[in-house]
């Protein structure tokens, strides 16, 4: 399984690698998710991968 956010679906991005003599090789970055255990609106509790971002924001129901 993919990390990516359940709330906002955040994932990886790609982009370039710059050396200091601007020679570019792709890389990627992972998104900051973590593994928590939450509440649904229809309160079911559900466990996934959320960003750091909406735990932050106030967009989950952490238990």
């Amino acid at each position: 399984m993919s990390r990516v956010c359940v709330i906002c679906e955040k994932g990886q991005a790609t982009g370039n690698k710059v050396s200091h003599s601007h020679r570019k090789t792709r890389r990627t970055w992972g998104a900051n998710v973590h593994m928590v255990t939450f509440k649904n609106p229809d309160n079911t509790v559900e466990r996934g991968y959320v960003c750091t971002r909406c735990m932050r924001s106030g967009k989950i129901n952490r238990i």
